[in-house]
């Protein structure tokens, strides 16, 4: 599906905070459809993309 987005797991150095926020922003724009969100729309996009990038970085450092 997103052929962008990077294994973030077991990188060396591990995945920053940056890499996590452009792994969930095209995950974000794919589902979307957006490649850039109307102003209206703005929130919901941001807010998004912030939730999914914190929910992977509790995975990674969840799983062994």
């Amino acid at each position: 599906m997103c052929r962008n987005i990077k294994p973030l797991r077991k990188l060396e150095p591990p995945a920053s905070e940056e890499d996590f926020h452009l792994a969930a922003l095209q995950y974000v724009r794919k589902v979307s459809n957006y490649r850039q969100p109307s102003k209206r729309n703005q929130p919901a996009f941001d807010q998004a993309v912030a939730e999914i990038a914190a929910a992977t970085r509790r995975l990674l450092e969840q799983i062994e």
